[in-house]
């Protein structure tokens, strides 16, 4: 066997994982023909609220209902091209499920995003600003195996494209 084919041979196990996607998308993903995005930033753990930004990306004011665990939280429209928040309430040690609709003329709601926001302040003392070290990114340990088995399966294909077919003097 050639040292080209050998070569070919080794390469295929690292073109393989270098051409499969590493992870999928988040759903929902935004949508470019939403009328608003909505983001949602962690709850702020003075207050217990959570601050929603509406913003508009059309042309004409859209109006839009705004829901935490099923219940209206607000309700309105966004100025064109404009952006507007709302504070949503959390009660401690539990979460709300936020979710926005658009809310078009003589058409049914339609949902635009939704996301979780959790409370997990701790109770008392406000939020610990560091976390605790546990151990190695169990990500970067995958990479590295995975590093690991494409080396060893290329020297095994390798070794193997250099002795078979063997040739009979």
């Amino acid at each position: 066997m050639r040292i080209g084919t050998r070569l070919v041979l080794a390469a295929l196990p690292l073109g393989g994982a270098l051409f499969l996607p590493a992870a999928a998308w988040a759903w929902p993903r935004p949508d470019s023909g939403d009328p608003f995005t909505m983001t949602v930033d962690d709850v702020a753990c003075r207050t217990g609220r959570a601050t929603a930004r509406l913003h508009n990306q059309t042309r004409r004011p859209v109006r839009f209902d705004l829901q935490a665990d099923g219940e209206n939280v607000a309700s309105g429209s966004i100025p064109a091209r404009e952006s507007i928040v709302r504070h949503i309430a959390v009660r401690k040690g539990s979460a709300a499920e936020v979710e926005a609709y658009s809310v078009p003329e003589g058409e049914p709601d339609a949902l635009i995003d939704s996301t979780r926001v959790d409370n997990d302040c701790s109770w008392g003392r406000g939020r610990d600003r560091r976390l605790p070290y546990t151990g190695l990114p169990t990500d970067l340990a995958a990479k590295l195996a995975t590093a690991g088995g494409l080396v060893i399966t290329g020297g095994i294909l390798w070794w193997y494209g250099s002795i078979w077919p063997r040739s009979t003097p």
